[in-house]
């Protein structure tokens, strides 16, 4: 972090001269990058590709939302040191969005912007940024937990299962953890959103939804690992200690950097205290939980496979 008077100019840190990123005056990023020209962008936002009409308020207040929030999933990749593109390739295959809203066709009929991942290419909807919409797409889908940040950490899950999961050496212990993922994935949709998830889902998986399908329980997954990393980080940093929930534990407080704890059973051990005492804090002040979420043996199995996954790949091809 470095703080610096309007109008200094360039900002340094150390030995190094940064520029601010292009989109600060427009949204607001407080970013800084390297290159030498002032109208370059930020490492998130480089990754943007696509935007709304910024001339529309409301349209560019939405992508603004959306970027802070990616601003904090690139926190994390970075953190983690995972490949950001594949190296040697153009463009397809590199981690790129498009932030966008509906549009219509010269007919009047309304062009919806469906959210989702396509080899690399990740499209999020910019009305997920209106918290009404949003809340009201979240009471419809039965989801207890619906955030912009989710989102963006769901479906760059799948952008990790192309790169880190498809390939010789991951995929039988893949399969292991989460099923086949040969079996056909839109006649898996169809019939979760026919039926639903299982009754006893919550044995198996860390949501309903990611019972549909195993690329789906990966991304859902992957996910909830990064909340639970970002969360814990952000625990040790104001020194919040919840007290152990077993009278013989140790206090759980991570006095390391939750980014670089290689043993999964400390993570995991230093989050659910913060989870229950965050929820009772919650519900003394009238709102729903925090975390409503329950962490079975399975799920923990699937998050230790996340969690070695990711150390196995930590800085391997990071760009």
């Amino acid at each position: 972090m470095v703080a610096f008077q309007a109008g200094q100019g360039r900002p340094v840190l150390g030995a190094v001269s940064y520029a601010l990123c292009a989109n600060r005056d427009l949204i607001g990023c407080n970013w800084l990058c390297e290159q030498l020209s002032q109208k370059e962008f930020c490492q998130s936002c480089s990754h943007t590709i696509k935007i709304p009409d910024i001339s529309d308020v409301s349209k560019r207040q939405r992508w603004s939302k959306l970027e802070r929030a990616k601003r904090r999933l690139f926190y994390a990749l970075i953190k983690h040191q995972l490949p950001l593109s594949f190296e040697g390739r153009d463009i397809e295959g590199t981690l790129r969005f498009e932030l966008v809203g509906n549009s219509f066709h010269p007919d009047g009929r309304e062009k919806r912007v469906m959210t989702g991942h396509d080899n690399g290419l990740i499209t999020i909807n910019i009305a997920e940024a209106d918290d009404v919409l949003r809340e009201q797409s979240r009471v419809a889908m039965g989801e207890p937990y619906r955030t912009l940040i989710g989102h963006f950490r769901h479906e760059v899950g799948h952008y990790y299962w192309d790169r880190l999961v498809d390939n010789y050496s991951q995929i039988e212990r893949f399969r292991e953890c989460f099923g086949d993922e040969r079996k056909d994935y839109s006649e898996a949709l169809d019939a979760y959103y026919k039926h639903g998830a299982p009754a006893d889902w919550q044995q198996s998986y860390v949501s309903a939804y990611a019972s549909a399908h195993p690329w789906e329980d990966f991304a859902e997954t992957w996910a909830h690992y990064l909340h639970m990393v970002g969360g814990l980080e952000t625990a040790y940093a104001y020194g919040l200690r919840p007290q152990p929930l077993q009278t013989d534990e140790q206090n759980m407080l991570p006095y390391s950097d939750p980014y670089h704890v290689s043993d999964f059973d400390t993570l995991i051990n230093r989050w659910v205290p913060i989870t229950v005492a965050m929820n009772a804090m919650n519900r003394s002040i009238g709102n729903s939980d925090y975390y409503p979420f329950a962490i079975s043996q399975n799920v923990s199995y699937k998050l230790n496979y996340i969690h070695n996954l990711v150390n196995q790949h930590r800085g391997y091809g990071y760009n």
